[in-house]
C-alpha cells in the first residue's frame, strides 16, 4: 500500500506559528514532483514540540491540501500508548491513509512491551499502521522477531526501518516475507535496503529533491540497477549534508536557502552553526539547488 519515495515533510513555522501558506506550497510541490506519499508530523516535522492542537491541525491540513492525490501517512506515535491511540484516532477521523508510529521513546520498553503497545493501537484504531524503528532517537531497538510477531495484527502493514543496519532489514524481510512492507529510514541506505527487498523510503532528502528521490526509487523498481546506483552517488552529498547536525535543522536551513520556508524551528532545536551552514551551502550550490 505504501511504497516508493514518501517525504517526511517539515513543519514550517513563521513567528512561532504554523505557516500554512508555505506548508501548502511545499505539499503541492511534492505532489507535482512525483513524490509517492506525504508523511506529516514525523521526526522531520518536529512532532515532539507540536501541541496536540497543532499536531491535529497539521494532519488535517495535509489531508485537505492533498485531496487524495497521494497517500497521507501521519505520524501519531508517542511514548504513552493511550496518547498514541488518541492521536491515531484523530488522524483517522481527519481522513489519512495510514499512521506512522515511532517506538516509545525514553521509557525503553522491553520487546514484550513494544509488542503490546503496537497491538493495543492496532486493536483500538482500524487504520493501516506503519511501525517506526529508530533506536538512535528512542533508546530501544525493536527486534525483527518482535516485528514478525506484530504481522499477526491485520492493520500493521509496513515498517520504517531506521536502525541503520541492512542486516537487520534483511532479517525482517526474511522473517516477514510479503506480510510486511519494509521502507528505508535512512536516505543513504535507500538503495542498499531496496537491494535486499525494501520497497522504498520515508525520506528527508525529498524535502529538497522530491523528483530525484522518486526517480531513484522508480528506477530501481524498474530493474535499472546501474542507473539507480549512479543516482545514489549523485544524491549522496545531500544525504550526508542533511545530517551535519540533528535533523531537521539542516533540511530547514536548506529549504530556507531555497526561499521556500523560514529557517525557524523550536527549542531545544536551534539554528545551524556557522561552519556547518557554510558547508551545507557549498553542497547546495554544487547540487544546483541555490
Amino acid at each position: 500500500m505504501f511504497t516508493g519515495s514518501l517525504v517526511a515533510i517539515v513543519t514550517p513555522f513563521k513567528n512561532g506559528k504554523l505557516d500554512e501558506r508555505a506548508f501548502g506550497d511545499l505539499i503541492e510541490w511534492q505532489i507535482t514532483s512525483g513524490t509517492h506519499g506525504i508523511v506529516p508530523c514525523g521526526t522531520t516535522g518536529e512532532s515532539a514540540t507540536l501541541t496536540h492542537a497543532e499536531h491535529d491541525r497539521v494532519v488535517a491540513f495535509t489531508v485537505e491540501v492533498v485531496r487524495g492525490r497521494v497517500p497521507v501517512v501521519a505520524g501519531t506515535g508517542s511514548n504513552s500508548t493511550e496518547e498514541a491511540i488518541a492521536l491515531t484516532k484523530h488522524a483517522k477521523a481527519a481522513g489519512v491513509d495510514g499512521a506512522l508510529l515511532i517506538t516509545p521513546y525514553y521509557n525503553k520498553p522491553t520487546q514484550e512491551g513494544l509488542f503490546l503497545h503496537y497491538k493495543a493501537v492496532a486493536e483500538a484504531v482500524d487504520l493501516p499502521l506503519v511501525l517506526y524503528n529508530i533506536p538512535g532517537r528512542t533508546g530501544v531497538n525493536m527486534m525483527p522477531s518482535t516485528i514478525a510477531r506484530l504481522t499477526a495484527c491485520r492493520t500493521i502493514i509496513a515498517v520504517k526501518e531506521g536502525s541503520g543496519s541492512v542486516q537487520q532489514a534483511s532479517e525482517i524481510i526474511q522473517l516477514c516475507g510479503e506480510r510486511l512492507t519494509v521502507l528505508a529510514g535512512d536516505d543513504a541506505l535507500t538503495l542498499p535496503m531496496m537491494a535486499v527487498g525494501a520497497k522504498g523510503v520515508i525520506t528527508v532528502t525529498a524535502n529538497l529533491l522530491p523528483a530525484e528521490m522518486a526517480k531513484l526509487v522508480n528506477t530501481f523498481l524498474a530493474g535499472r540497477l546501474e542507473d539507480a546506483r549512479v543516482m545514489h552517488y549523485q544524491l549522496y552529498p545531500i544525504f550526508t549534508a542533511l545530517f551535519y547536525e540533528t535533523n531537521p535543522i539542516p533540511v530547514k536551513e536548506a529549504l530556507h536557502m531555497m526561499g521556500k520556508i523560514e529557517s525557524e524551528m523550536r527549542l531545544p532545536l536551534c539554528p545551524m552553526g556557522n561552519d556547518n551552514r557554510e558547508k551545507l551551502l557549498r553542497v547546495m550550490k554544487e547540487a544546483g539547488l541555490v
